[in-house]
């Protein structure tokens, strides 16, 4: 009996780190290669697992796939939970939130799984569809929940779209202008537009 009850434990711990390396195989493949580019058999083939075991534990691609977004969402990145957690009407929520979107968008700095999963995967239909569920409950709601006044919806949203595209222009075009500019310089031009979408209304 003794015996029994090891070797149950032995192949729950084998089943829970062969479940980790396929996850960690789909991270690696789907921020490289985006959804359309990697398929169930090559994340198995980088575990040396089959496909009906990938199946086995996530379901599907598309289960797969949003169980990495919710882990690469999860750690937040730019917008952290402690930032989040404070008051967005505060001068320290924008001076936080400007320096940490600068501070991770330098165009030698890795560049953000939850980023690239967007950018590589939103052309899909299914992937827009979870990487907008994600970006909803990790990032809309809290924030827009934070702001205060009229429009807190649009506001939440204008906020991201200018944090994606700084993201976009100066890590993935390489704009000259942002890539260049100090921390200084972009904190001072980000301030009036961050200072009028958080306390407008």
């Amino acid at each position: 009996m003794k015996a029994q009850r090891t070797d149950k434990k032995i192949v729950k711990r084998n089943a829970a780190i062969t479940k980790q390396a396929i996850l960690e195989s789909a991270v690696r493949l789907f921020v490289k290669h985006g959804y359309d580019g990697v398929g169930v058999r090559e994340i198995a083939a980088e575990v040396g697992v089959t496909a009906m075991m990938v199946n086995h534990y996530f379901g599907s691609k598309e289960r797969l796939f949003a169980e990495v977004v919710e882990n690469a969402y999860a750690r937040k990145g730019i917008l952290t939970t402690k930032l989040l957690a404070g008051s967005a009407n505060s001068v320290n929520f924008r001076s936080e939130l400007i320096k940490a979107l600068i501070e991770q968008t330098t165009p030698e700095g890795k560049m953000l799984d939850g980023f690239l999963l967007l950018l590589k995967s939103a052309a899909n239909n299914a992937a827009a569809d979870i990487l907008r569920k994600k970006i909803l409950e990790h990032f809309e709601a809290p924030l827009s929940k934070a702001l205060t006044g009229a429009n807190t919806k649009e506001r939440t949203a204008l906020l991201l779209a200018i944090i994606a595209g700084l993201q976009m222009f100066r890590q993935v075009i390489n704009n000259e202008a942002l890539a260049i500019a100090n921390l200084r310089t972009l904190s001072r031009l980000l301030e009036p537009i961050f200072e009028s979408l958080i306390n407008s209304g």
